[in-house]
């Protein structure tokens, strides 16, 4: 499938969800990280002509992460005028968060807690709004190896490119003219303050790991299986 042909698709499923659906929802609403993934999600949902409001919600974000964001946010806000970025920061709630469950402290439980504060945030915004969450998940993460620490995707109502490697996400942000900036970028959830990449954390690059989950003889393939039965069941 040419990557013209994906996009249309995905705009159109993204329309028809919106018009079956019995909420009606008014709006699309999607946490933008400085990614490809949120920034190629977000750049479709634009595309839908819908109400879509963007956040950038920076906790203790590495600068030229959420530079990318808001530059994507308000590439977003100039070029659609359905389009409202948002700058919601939660450092002070975070940092009271972690000092209220300071007995507790968890450097990976609180990386979590990251993502999951994004996502209530992106569920008040929604609700505010008449909205439905949109979720940033592509194929690798979501059903290859089950590494959900995306940016406020502890839950969400949609994920268009669920069904999209991360190979195909980079063809479609070079094909919605996302910044060449956000698509080199080394992919990463943004929720360590040691900014680790996903590299770092899985052990294997996405082409690795696509050509694996794609190819059981592949050399990776083990590798593959052994980081899926690890992330599979945490969240």
């Amino acid at each position: 499938m040419n990557v013209e042909k994906r996009a249309k698709i995905i705009i159109n499923w993204i329309n028809k969800y919106c018009d079956e659906s019995i909420f009606a929802p008014k709006s699309l609403v999607i946490g933008v990280s400085g990614g490809v993934d949120s920034s190629v999600v977000s750049t479709l949902c634009a595309l839908t002509n819908r109400k879509t409001i963007v956040l950038s919600m920076p906790i203790k974000q590495i600068k030229s992460q959420h530079d990318l964001s808001i530059e994507h946010g308000k590439w977003l806000s100039e070029r659609f005028k359905n389009v409202d970025h948002k700058i919601i920061n939660l450092e002070e709630l975070f940092k009271n968060f972690e000092k209220t469950l300071g007995a507790f402290n968890n450097e990976h439980g609180f990386a979590n807690s990251r993502a999951r504060l994004r996502m209530t945030t992106l569920y008040q915004v929604a609700a505010a709004n008449s909205g439905i969450v949109v979720g940033t998940g592509n194929k690798v993460e979501d059903f290859g190896v089950g590494f959900y620490t995306k940016y406020g995707d502890g839950g969400v109502d949609i994920s268009p490119i669920a069904d999209c490697t991360k190979t195909q996400v980079w063809d479609l942000g070079k094909h919605l003219n996302i910044s060449k900036k956000i698509i080199d970028a080394e992919p990463t959830d943004g929720l360590w303050n040691d900014g680790r990449n996903d590299k770092d954390q899985l052990g294997m690059t996405y082409v690795e790991l696509e050509n694996a989950m794609q190819n059981k003889n592949d050399p990776n393939y083990q590798r593959y299986l052994n980081i899926r039965k690890k992330n599979i069941f945490i969240k």
